[in-house]
């Protein structure tokens, strides 16, 4: 994982606004089934390479495809393994949010994991399309040649968070569901990484899950969770190295209350267990924000990285660059300014459909983004 002595680097956290034609073929392949193969390759790769060329065009230092053949972070592997025909037979997890403040949630409308097939596991986890990772990174691999001066990276789904989205109808317990989705997920990480890209593993049930999936526990409770997740997500990461590996973690990418979120104090000492060199978190989020403060406190082991969101991905409002420095120098001035990257807080296409945040105002963020730590680079490498 790139870090630099001379300048604060820019990337973000993985989905980017999908391109009409691929957003439609994801689309019509999660409600139906199937798609002309050749006609999904197609637009995927045309996707790619626009989502490509217009990071490199506004000076993103890390970069990726945008996740533009995925419908969304964490179930695109139902397309990918055996075991997930089975049907959900509980109701959505409702957030300990939509209980406190009901007339909100009533008239809320926003991005929602509900615009994605979410089958449960009914069966043996294994491969079916094992190719469709191979395609995955020829893609990205095409669409990055000749931009020497960007890192690449690639994301892929933790064991939890897939655990969290699509649930176990199959093992005798929910430990034995996460060991086995990491055992296979394991594969699609040693690619990643063997294909020359940092790995990006998503693990928003670290902390996201306290407000849907675990809200009957106890903080106490829910830390034994988050230890229980960062083990099985170490065993699927083992032997790879943690400089080019990174992670990132969420309080979910809503706009909403957001008043039972873990404190990210509570979970931060485990989360710094994880094999990942790199941490991406929200650190824009109004209700996470002064947690940068955090890090006055705790020491930040020698070889990680913060990787802090100084973008908001749930509003309109696009930041200033001024803002935006000042978020990066107060990470920069805590924990050393090569040791911080400046991201955003979540992606701007999490899930197919979820247009919450206007595509070329995600962009117009992002082009804030990389002006915001110019002015940053200024202030800390004088």
């Amino acid at each position: 994982m790139k870090q630099s002595t001379s300048k604060i680097l820019t990337t973000h956290t993985g989905s980017l606004p999908r391109s009409g034609s691929v957003a439609d073929l994801l689309e019509t392949r999660d409600s139906q089934g199937q798609v002309d193969p050749q006609a999904f390759e197609s637009g995927a790769d045309e996707a790619v390479t626009e989502v490509v060329n217009r990071q490199v065009a506004i000076g993103l230092d890390v970069i990726n495809d945008g996740e533009q053949s995925k419908p969304s972070y964490a179930t695109y592997v139902k397309d990918r393994f055996t075991g997930f025909s089975g049907r959900a037979s509980e109701p959505p997890r409702v957030r300990l949010d939509d209980v406190d403040f009901p007339e909100w949630a009533a008239n809320y409308v926003g991005p929602s994991s509900a615009v994605v097939h979410r089958p449960a596991c009914n069966g043996p986890i294994a491969w079916s399309d094992w190719p469709a990772v191979g395609r995955e990174l020829d893609r990205l691999k095409k669409a990055t040649q000749g931009n020497e001066d960007q890192e690449i990276f690639m994301t892929a789904a933790s064991p939890g968070v897939i655990a969290r989205f699509l649930p176990n109808q199959f093992y005798e317990s929910e430990e034995a569901y996460l060991y086995a989705l990491a055992d296979v997920m394991k594969d699609e990480y040693n690619a990643v990484v063997n294909a020359g890209f940092v790995l990006q593993i998503d693990c928003p049930d670290l902390a996201s899950s306290r407000n849907t999936q675990f809200g009957p526990l106890t903080i106490a409770e829910f830390k034994k969770i988050v230890e229980l997740h960062v083990e099985v997500l170490n065993h699927a990461l083992a032997g790879l190295p943690p400089e080019r590996l990174r992670m990132h973690l969420c309080w979910g990418n809503f706009e909403g209350p957001h008043v039972h979120d873990v404190p990210f104090r509570d979970i931060v000492d485990i989360v710094l267990k994880a094999r990942p060199a790199g941490l991406s978190f929200e650190g824009a989020n109004p209700r996470h924000e002064h947690e940068w403060k955090i890090w006055r406190e705790v020491k930040l082991p020698e070889g990680k990285v913060l990787i802090p969101g100084v973008l908001d991905s749930t509003t309109n409002f696009i930041e200033h660059p001024e803002l935006v420095a000042d978020r990066i120098v107060r990470y920069a001035e805590t924990v050393g300014r090569e040791n911080v990257i400046a991201g955003s807080d979540c992606g701007y296409g999490t899930f197919i459909l979820s247009r919450r945040v206007d595509a070329n105002i995600a962009w117009a963020k992002l082009q804030s983004l990389v002006e915001g730590a110019k002015l940053a680079t200024c202030r800390l490498f004088p």
